[in-house]
């Protein structure tokens, strides 16, 4: 999903994997700085969640920022140890 200004330049995107089935990982969550604070990664990520409510689970890996933390709980994501009754546990490897 893409967003755009007025002039129809690109300002944001949301991209996703999913099977379209049971599962939905969210890539990337990017919006130019200019446009950040602006609602335009709010609205892309609620179209992106919108469009694959009906799946199971829905993964998103992003740096640990208590911002970015605030961000995606106010859209509905919970950080995976504080699910309950059983924490959540997630491996990756980065280089």
């Amino acid at each position: 999903m893409v967003a755009r200004d007025t002039v129809g330049d690109l300002v944001g995107l949301a991209r996703a994997i999913s099977d379209d089935a049971t599962i939905c990982y969210v890539q990337d969550l990017l919006v130019r700085p200019d446009f950040q604070r602006r609602g335009v990664g709010r609205g892309l990520l609620q179209k992106l969640l919108a469009r694959f409510d009906d799946l199971r689970q829905v993964v998103l890996i992003t740096d640990d920022d208590p911002e970015q933390r605030k961000f995606y709980e106010a859209l509905g994501l919970i950080e995976g140890a504080d699910f309950t009754p059983t924490p959540l546990r997630m491996f990756a490897r980065i280089r």
